[in-house]
């Protein structure tokens, strides 16, 4: 076996493995770190009873940053946004969140991944082990099949013929697969728990005045709904 025959067995073998560690794994944090002082620019006088009194400042306003402070006319109000972020919606929901935020001060709007149909996460999870039966079969197809009391039927000499093309292949579909397996299309909004526009039932996105009404009409005891036909 040449070197260029290792590089194509060994690429989709780590890609595998790589995807395998991503679908398993644990989910990195998106925590977001405070922005701190340069200490090449803190004072060579900077005593300990200041140093106190600065981690605690910046302890404040760590906290603030994690638990922002709701006040305004929407306060209590919780909008939830449920998308596909296997199908880069992610940036329509971030524009939907930042209108929403600033046509109605004071409410708290949440990003939260709508997952797949249990049909679909389940079969997710089993195309790993297809792919790697697959791929198992097709190195030792000879050793497999007779302790099945099989003959190695004369597709499986076909593809063992090219085994490195298919190998790459079941790579390719299994991929194809799982990204289709891990989408589902959704774009729900959730008005304190209530649904008020489903991407699921219209087939659309909505508009972004058409979402202001929607929640603008649900606001208890707000002028937002009100007076929401004067707004830009």
């Amino acid at each position: 076996m040449d070197r260029v025959q290792l590089v194509l067995l060994g690429l989709p073998i780590v890609l595998f493995c790589a995807d395998l560690f991503t679908l398993f794994g644990p989910e990195p944090l998106s925590t977001r770190k405070p922005d701190l002082p340069n200490p090449n620019l803190v004072s060579d006088a900077f005593q300990p009873d200041d140093a106190a009194a600065a981690a605690a400042a910046d302890a404040d306003v760590s906290a603030q940053m994690i638990e922002p402070q709701v006040d305004g006319p929407a306060s209590g109000t919780t909008v939830e946004l449920k998308f596909c972020s296997s199908c880069s919606y992610r940036g329509n929901a971030m524009t939907m969140k930042r209108m929403l935020e600033t046509s109605f001060p004071g409410i708290h709007v949440v990003l939260e991944n709508y997952p797949p149909p249990f049909p679909k996460r389940t079969l997710n999870k089993a195309v790993p082990f297809l792919q790697v039966g697959a791929m198992a079969t097709l190195m030792a197809g000879d050793q497999i099949f007779p302790r099945f009391g099989m003959v190695p039927p004369p597709w499986y000499y076909s593809l063992r013929a090219n085994r490195f093309g298919t190998m790459a292949t079941i790579w390719l579909f299994g991929n194809f697969a799982q990204s289709f397996l891990q989408s589902s299309g959704a774009f729900e909004v959730y008005c304190n728990g209530q649904l008020v526009f489903s991407k699921l039932s219209e087939q659309r996105f909505p508009s972004e005045f058409e979402l202001r009404e929607l929640i603008g009409n649900r606001l208890p005891d707000s002028q937002f709904g009100k007076n929401l036909e004067k707004m830009p």
